[in-house]
């Protein structure tokens, strides 16, 4: 099954990615860490004939996987030299930014955020209550329905962190007694 997530979720087109539309529950599931976290240093490094940027975080607070005050993210694309790859609907980070990351390691070894924008939730407060809020805005990538393989749209997300925390929470004690 991951094999079949993972191809459809890196199949890129020339018009740019095809996504498998996960639900926060299906993310949390799947997710070999959920952390939230502030985005340090990025470097770009040359593997093989692909440009991966990695970048450090400072974990802030985990609601799964191993433990660590640290946390490097490794996605496609980046510049090394003269040589820039670009790749649609994997996510940029900026130091500084805080968010939270629904990751996964692979057997490479090598963590990436699930769904590639759709794991990246902006950390910011509400101006309006003082509450701290996490936010998703539609990446513009095309979206599959993952049983019917219909186009369907990807919606904006916004809620309080505490809600998002209780929704993974409780998405990982199903899982457990599953």
């Amino acid at each position: 099954m991951w094999r079949g997530v993972s191809i459809l979720a890196f199949c890129l087109t020339a018009f740019g990615a095809t996504l498998e539309r996960l639900s926060l529950e299906e993310m949390a599931a799947r997710s070999t860490a959920i952390v939230r976290a502030r985005a340090g240093s990025s470097t770009a490094v040359l593997v093989g004939s692909t440009i991966y940027t990695r970048t450090r975080f400072q974990v802030l607070e985990r609601w799964k996987g191993p433990e660590g005050s640290e946390v490097e993210v490794v996605e496609p694309g980046g510049t090394v030299g003269r040589t820039t790859e670009s790749y649609s609907g994997a996510p940029r980070f900026q130091a500084g930014q805080e968010m939270v990351l629904f990751l996964w390691t692979g057997p490479s070894g090598r963590t990436q955020v699930i769904g590639l924008s759709q794991g990246v939730f902006q950390v910011g407060r509400n101006e309006a209550t003082g509450e701290t809020e996490v936010s998703r805005q539609p990446s513009g990538e095309v979206m599959l329905d993952r049983l019917s393989g219909e186009r369907v749209l990807e919606e904006p997300v916004r809620m309080p962190l505490r809600a998002l925390e209780g929704r993974i929470r409780a998405a990982a004690e199903r899982s457990r007694n599953r």
